[in-house]
Parts: structure tokens; sequence; C-alpha cells
């Protein structure tokens, strides 16, 4: 169980409210053991009458009654106090499995980029979803029928050693042979454990990624061998599924044949010593009752074992992503107040997922409210340059100065609080336009959202549908154009007035007519501001202060527009074929 000893913090936590409910836990189970004691007081009773005058008849019919009271009494008690039992004990677990759903998101946030692309959305789903509900039952389930179990153990063997001594011996001998059996068959569960949650992250995956791209597999035309695939999967994941309920399986049957025994062995052993005068009938039916009040707590220990590993498997799967440390942390809480100087110092950088040298020795300087545009041929480490300033990765060579500092040193919750930035592929909420935009800053008002749309030049759409602004997007902004989608998050980025904005080829999928109207109302937004333009349009690049063109992570050609027109070369080639393309 060492990878459960993560959640001792929240045993410890919930600590008042967990040694309340196992005291309440304690309380129910006395009272439901009172109850076999006045069963064997009424057979006793009973057994009497055949002898009993007339005056002791009376006095049994008395006796009687009060028992039987008695036994109502603490089945009514027994219930209540299993009810506050399980409101206290599952609410608990409830508790411990919202704060560890908010510890995993939170340091899903926290990850670095590189984590994304070395792990599936499905995965991450599947820990966060089905394994916190494998562990919730550890500290939920798992707990109260422990203390339950051990509650009865405790205070029934107890009893029945106290009443009859030889004939408890007789009635627990089965015991020992089902811890060992436990134990082997808990290993099994373990293994098997691991495996079908494997399995189950893998089919997550599947189905995530399929749902995701199901108009490329309409388009396709492949969804029976998407079918197959699945149907493959799932096939895979029911025979570890049907492997693993094999084994738990053996639990039930193993404790009634061993409850059977000691049923057995009670009549038997308990018959004889009846005989010989040693015990009363009572005590045998006590021992049968208790005997038998034993059979669910002896069945809860195969099933509580069963949770117990399932949960170890899942919270092993968890403790792989929270233990692992983010490659880009927050180095200080210091203010920072961003004028938007930029020094990018002979920057190398190979990207760890693959192995690929994106940028060779880059180096440029841009002051406060400067533009820089970035051109080249796809691959050539355009994006990379913004990801870099963006502090999605960390360089490894060379160095990144903001205002004279080092990127690495300052503040990056306040510095990316300053940026705006502006994705490749454009990503939009499930949520209403305004929300969507609202993004960029939480408290905006109506006025502002729909002015940072009138400088992305998507205003115009937005009213033209029925619900406007509180138009509900699809999941990842389907319900929108790919140009009406890159001007969201261009208004989203506006909307921030930020001091750096980073472009990252947003306007590739919106006409020339609406990319000069857009970079027009750029040019009024920011003029206090750094920006970086990474475009294949030149039109995106001439009123820039500096262009880079960039050729297999190099800077190949810098300059001004016109001092690039100037010279042969990338720049002159791709405006003259633009330019002829513009006017055909």
């Amino acid at each position: 169980m060492k990878e459960l000893r993560y959640l001792n913090k929240f045993f410890i936590k919930y600590r008042g409210r967990l040694v309340l409910g196992l005291l309440i836990t304690v309380v129910a189970r006395i009272f439901a053991l009172f109850i076999p004691i006045f069963i064997g007081n009424i057979i006793d009773t009973v057994s009497a009458f055949y002898d009993a005058t007339e005056d002791q008849i009376a006095a049994l019919t008395s006796e009687l009654n009060t028992n039987i009271l008695i036994i109502i009494g603490a089945a009514v008690l027994s219930a209540f106090f299993t009810f506050l039992m399980r409101q206290t004990l599952i609410v608990i677990s409830r508790y411990i499995e919202f704060d560890l759903k908010n510890e995993v998101f939170l340091q899903y946030e926290r990850l670095s980029l590189a984590f994304y692309k070395q792990n599936r959305t499905g995965d991450l789903m599947s820990r966060i979803s089905e394994d916190v509900s494998k562990v919730r039952m550890y500290v939920g389930p798992a707990v109260m029928y422990s203390a339950t179990t051990v509650t009865t153990f405790v205070v029934t063997i107890s009893y029945m050693i106290y009443t009859a001594p030889l004939l408890t011996l007789y009635a627990v001998t089965p015991l020992p042979i089902l811890s060992v059996a436990i134990y082997k068959l808990s290993r099994a569960i373990h293994k098997r454990s691991t495996v079908v949650q494997e399995y189950l992250a893998k089919l997550t995956t599947f189905t995530q990624e399929s749902f995701s791209g199901i108009s490329v597999i309409k388009a396709y035309g492949i969804e029976p061998p998407t079918n197959s695939n699945f149907i493959e999967l799932a096939e895979g994941s029911k025979d570890k599924n049907i492997d693993l309920v094999k084994v738990q399986a053996l639990f039930f049957p193993l404790m009634i044949l061993l409850i059977g025994i000691s049923n057995t062995l009670v009549v038997y052993i308990g018959g004889q010593q009846y005989i010989n005068g040693q015990i009363d009938l009572g005590t045998i039916v006590e021992f049968l009752v208790y005997v038998n009040m034993l059979t669910w707590p002896v069945a809860i220990v195969g099933w509580v074992t069963s949770m117990i590993q399932q949960a170890e498997a899942s919270q092993k799967r968890i403790n792989e992503f929270l233990n692992q440390q983010p490659e880009i942390e927050n180095p200080t809480l210091e203010p920072l107040n961003l004028q938007g100087t930029i020094h990018f110092k002979d920057v190398y950088f190979t990207y760890p997922d693959t192995g690929i040298t994106a940028l060779k020795g880059v180096s440029f300087s841009l002051k406060p409210g400067e533009k820089l545009a970035i051109l080249g041929n796809t691959g050539a480490g355009k994006s990379t340059v913004l990801e870099l300033l963006g502090r999605l990765y960390d360089v490894k060579e060379g160095s990144i100065e903001i205002d004279g500092k080092d990127l690495r040193e300052l503040n990056l919750e306040a510095f990316r609080q300053q940026m705006g930035y502006v994705p490749q592929d454009a990503f939009l909420f499930s949520d209403t336009i305004a929300n969507n935009i609202k993004f960029g800053k939480e408290s905006a008002q109506e006025a502002e959202i729909q002015q940072a749309a009138k400088m992305a030049v998507v205003h115009d759409n937005i009213v033209d549908f029925s619900k406007g602004y509180d138009t509900i997007l699809g999941e990842r902004g389907i319900t929108l154009s790919g140009g009406q989608k890159q001007r969201v998050s261009i208004a989203r980025a506006l909307i921030k007035a930020p001091k750096l904005l980073l472009l990252d080829d947003c306007l590739s999928a919106v006409d020339t007519e609406t990319e000069e109207a857009i970079l027009s109302n750029l040019e009024l937004a920011t003029q206090d501001c750094t920006t970086l333009i990474v475009s294949h349009r030149v039109s995106s690049a001439k009123t820039a202060d500096q262009i880079i063109v960039l050729d297999e992570g190099q800077i190949l050609q810098r300059g001004t527009h016109q001092e690039l027109l100037s010279q042969e070369g990338y720049y002159k080639e791709l405006y003259q074929k633009q330019l002829a393309e513009k006017e055909i």
C-alpha cells in the first residue's frame, strides 16, 4: 500500500470527521451485537415454558416480551447509527475525491507543454476520472467496511470466548485459512487491476480521438476500420476485466464455504456440550447467529482487499503524474511592470520530444512598441520563436532577455498576464462568444468586448448570429469558420491591451481585404505594444519595423520591407509571387 500513503494527508485533514465516523461505527456494531444475546435469552425462556408453573409462565412471558422489545430497540439504534456512519465516512470520501481531483487538475495545469506532447488526452482524462473514482472507494467504503469488520470481530470474538472458549475455538478455526487465501488472491488482483486500468486508458484515448476527429473519419469513409479498431480494443479490455473478475469471483464462494464449515462445527461441538450440560441451548443459537453475522464482514474482507488493490493500482498511475516536476516553473512572485524590450542572444533550441533543432543561433533586438515580422518556409522555426518568448519552453543554449533581465528570472504569471498570444491553431472553448473573448480579460464589460471584436473585424459576423455574442460555440469553436475563429482569438488577445503581442500566422484563414482591415486596426491598437507577427504573407509583414526571414532555424535575411525588396532573395521572390497572385 505504499502508493496509497499519498492519501494520508487527506486523512489528517479530515481527522475530526474520520474519528467521529469510526466512533459511530463502533456504537452501531455494539448495538447490533446485542441482538444475538437476547435471541439466546428468548430461546432459553421459551425452553423454560415446558416445565413452568402458572405463576412462572406470567414471569417468563414478561421476560420474553422484554427481550423482544430490547431486540427491536437495539435494531433501531443500530440502523440509526449505521445511517450516521455512512453519512460521515462516505461524505469524507467525496471530500477527498474532490480534493484529489483538484490537485490532479492543478498539477496538469502546472506541467509544461512538452508533457502534453508526450501523453494522450484520453489517458489524462482516465486518471483524473476513473482512477480517482477507484481511489475514492478506498478512502470511503473500504475504510468504513474495514472499521465495521474490525469492530464486529473484536466485540463478537471477545464475547464468544467469554461465553464458551472451546466452542469459539472451533468456530474460528477456518479464519487462518481465509487469511492465507486473501493474501494470495489480493496479489493476483493487484496485478490484473493495473492491466485493466491501462486498457481503460487506451480505450478512453481512442474514443476521445475518434470523437474529436469525427469529421476526418467521415470525410475519408473509414468508419468500418475505426469501428474494427475500437472493437479490438474493447475486446482486449473485456478479456482483461474477465481475468480480474475470475479472481475476484473466488472470494465469495470461499467465504461461504468457510462460514458453512464454522456453522457445522458450532452445531456439532455445541450440541455435544449441550448434551453434556456444559452450555445452554440459547448459547448454541447465539453462536449460530454470531457466526452468520460474521459472514458479511468476512466476505467484506475480500471485497475491501479487492478495492484496496484496485485503488493501489490507480493511485500509482495518478502518482506518476503528481510526482512529475514541471520543466517551466515560476521563479519569483516579484511584481512586474513589462516595458517590452526584447533581446534574443544567440538562441539555440531543440525540441525534447522529437530531437529536432528548430533554432540555430538566432539573435535580434526590439525596443518597446516596435514590431517584428518573421517569415520563412514551413518548419523554419518561426512559431518556435514565439513559443520560447511565451516561455512554453526554456532556452537551453543562448538567452532571451526581457527589459534587460533573463526571461527565466521573471515572474512568469505576471509576465503572461501582460502578454497577448494568438496561436497558429486558434482554440475556442465550448462557451459563448462573449466569454471566449472575455477569456483575455475576465472583468471586461460588453462595450469592451464589442470594441475588441470590431478591432478584429469579427463584430459584424457575430451580430448576424441569432443569439449574437451569447451564441454557444461547439467543441473547439467548431460552430465558426476558420477565419472567424482566428479573429475571435485576436479579439481575445486585444481586449487585454497587452504590452507584448504574439501573433502566430493568425491571419492565414482570412481574405486579403479583411487582413488589411485587421492590420490597419492593429497599427492603432499596438502603438505602445511590442509585437511579433509570424506570417506567410508579405502584406502582414511590410509595415513592421524589422523583418527577419528564417530558414532551417537560421536568420537568412534581415531588414525593413524596402531594404529586403532591394536585395535578391526569399523575401523579394515571395513578394513578387504574392503580388502576381493578387493581380490575377
